[in-house]
């Protein structure tokens, strides 16, 4: 008896792409019939295009009966001739107008999609890929443009041809009409036990997709330290890797695309040929005339033609389901604020610096706070690995990892600066996220003016705080850009007087552009120190009542340190700070410094009573908490 086995995993530890979510056809209505104006009048043309199509053989029958009896053609030609030019311009019309409808379909999914990845919870970025989510917006977007461009409303028009034809040909002649039914039976049959296969092989071919972007944008994030490691040519194996893996998937969609595509046109060929052979048996007998049977023939290849489109319809429709799905799980994930109102009903929009509020109370208080960061178990290619030991046993799809705070209580009174210090790991920056709302707490309150944060509208709550990240984020664009993030209706005056307080000046002086120019991907047009102090200025320009800097001075020399600890004086006047220390510099200016050791708090107190009580804090300080 064979014992089950772990899921393929690739060299980093990914399991091999799961089925993963599938989309239903409902699902994909919303994105078809939010153009129902545009298709409604492609639907018209269809049909008039199926009739002015359908009439063409009945023509053809005439022409051919008033040669036989020998009578001049007149009208009958120039009907002919316009009903094929009619044909001609309605097809090219109804086929600009369905690329347009299909390019509306991927920018209002490609809307949706961005809108909502923007406002997911922190929590979800922690456990996704980033090249995933890109490729998520880009690639899987544009398979939706296939159900229009490939049959799916034209299959109203051919529906109409398909029935038209058919009821013809009974009246023409019922036997010929079984005979045909019976192939075009056999072909749907197998079109159908075929399109759940697409379906599912497009789904696994996207994700494969998403892998290789996944693999791509790490590869570019981190080029330099890939290059100075030695790391190019294994990098490159692995992304060259993720790429073979989506090749082999989109041959496999190939492979069955490739058997239904040609059902059509084998169906037709036999369809024609027995109408061939059994009907010259029955012109020879006298069961039907000649033009007849050519009128049949001509119904035969209408009916067929549609088919053919049906069946290519079903083809786009169950790839581009295979897509939906990927789209579909992010779009179905709740917004960041999606339970705001089930944890705080009655949630407040709190004043400026919460005054008014409780003016008693601090302005930032933890109260017995536990958290441990939530790792999702997602069942898609972003799935980091399943870490059960049986196949059939799957992990649980939320796990806790070990807690970072512990009982965490500590008030910040309003316009004081606190310090935050600690070695590496003790839930500092987490603590700032918690501020921020990034993360709830598992346990406990956070509190702003005396509210529970969790009653405080989100908006309302970040534009009164500050945040200065660890590794100080610059976005692509420019020095105003970046800038303009936090207030965007600052002066560019109010921008070059802020860069000069964090000595920023020689920036806009060595580039013509001034705040115009180019900071690169990440800020790499700038030094490491350059990058903190522009993120400091971005926050110093919102100039928010309370600010939070973590480690923001890490990545400066004595020199700019100092202007910076200017800067962020002169604006921290009457304003609340929350400050991870990184220097002793910085902590002996703090009112209260706060000594965390594994997610507790050890310590609070001046730099000098610290010295004296708290040995972990008096080593800090002797190492100048270069942590």
């Amino acid at each position: 008896m064979s014992t089950p086995t772990s899921p393929a995993r690739s060299r980093f530890g990914r399991r091999e792409t799961p089925p993963g979510p599938r989309a239903t056809f409902r699902q994909l209505l919303p994105f078809v019939f939010e153009h129902r104006p545009v298709l409604v009048w492609v639907a018209i043309l269809s049909i008039v295009g199926a009739l002015a199509s359908l009439a063409q053989p009945l023509l053809v029958s005439q022409v051919i009966t008033v040669v036989e009896a020998g009578d001049p053609l007149g009208w009958i030609v120039w009907a002919l001739i316009a009903l094929v030019v009619v044909s001609g311009i309605i097809t090219g019309y109804q086929h600009y107008l369905l690329q347009r409808t299909g390019e509306g379909v991927v920018l209002s999914s490609r809307k949706q999609l961005v809108a909502k990845l923007l406002r997911l919870p922190i929590a979800e970025f922690d456990t996704r890929r980033t090249g995933d989510l890109v490729s998520r917006v880009g690639s899987d977007t544009t398979m939706l443009r296939a159900v229009l461009t490939q049959g799916l409303v034209e299959a109203v028009g051919g529906a109409v041809t398909f029935v038209g034809a058919l009821i013809a040909m009974l009246v023409i002649d019922p036997v010929l009409l079984g005979l045909t039914v019976l192939v075009i039976a056999v072909a749907i049959t197998t079109v159908t036990l075929l399109s759940a296969r697409v379906r599912e092989a497009s789904h696994a071919a996207q994700a494969k997709v998403g892998d290789v972007a996944a693999s791509v944008e790490r590869a570019i994030s981190s080029v330099r330290t890939i290059r100075a490691a030695g790391a190019t040519e294994r990098e490159l194996a692995d992304v060259q890797a993720e790429a073979e893996g989506a090749w082999r998937m989109g041959v496999k969609v190939a492979k069955i695309s490739a058997l239904i595509v040609p059902i059509a046109g084998i169906a037709m060929q036999v369809s024609f040929l027995v109408v061939l052979g059994v009907g010259g048996f029955r012109v020879a007998s006298g069961a039907i005339t000649v033009a007849s049977l050519v009128a049949f023939i001509l119904f035969l290849f209408m009916m067929i033609l549609p088919l053919g489109q049906a069946f290519g319809a079903i083809t786009s429709v169950n790839q581009a389901l295979g897509a939906l799905g990927r789209i579909q799980e992010i779009l179905d994930l709740p917004d960041e604020d999606a339970h705001d109102r089930e944890l705080a009903p009655l949630a407040v929009v709190v004043g400026p610096a919460n005054e008014g509020v409780r003016p008693d109370a601090p302005a930032i208080e933890f109260d017995d706070v536990h958290f441990a960061y939530a790792q999702t178990s997602p069942q898609d290619p972003a799935d980091p690995g399943n870490d059960s030991a049986d196949a059939h046993d799957p992990e649980p799809s939320v796990t806790e990892r070990q807690p970072v705070l512990r009982g965490v209580s500590f008030a910040v009174p309003r316009g004081q600066r606190v310090a935050l210090v600690g070695p590496s790991g003790a839930g500092k920056s987490t603590i700032l996220s918690l501020v921020e709302r990034f993360y709830d707490p598992s346990v406990g309150e956070v509190r702003m003016g005396g509210l529970d944060l969790r009653s405080i509208d989100r908006a309302e709550l970040r534009a009164q705080i500050g945040y200065v990240e660890q590794d100080a984020p610059v976005l692509a664009g420019t020095l105003r850009d970046n800038l303009l993030l936090g207030n965007p209706t600052a002066s560019d005056e109010e921008c070059e007087h802020v860069l000069q307080s964090v000595n920023l000046g020689g920036v806009l002086a060595r580039d013509p552009a001034g705040l115009g120019a180019q900071v690169g991907e990440d800020g790499i047009m700038l030094s490491g120190g350059e990058r903190q102090r522009l993120a400091i200025a971005r926050a110093l320009l919102a100039a928010p009542p309370i600010l939070l800097l973590d480690e923001s001075t890490s990545s400066l020399d004595g020199v700019n340190e100092r202007m910076m600890r200017e800067a962020i004086d002169e604006v921290a006047a009457g304003r609340t700070l929350i400050v991870i220390a990184h220097r002793l510099s910085t902590v002996v200016d703090s009112d209260r410094i706060v000594v965390l050791d594994g997610g507790r708090i050890i310590g609070e107190g001046t730099h000098a009573e610290l010295v004296a009580t708290v040995p972990l804090y008096r080593e800090l300080a002797e190492h100048q908490l270069l942590v």
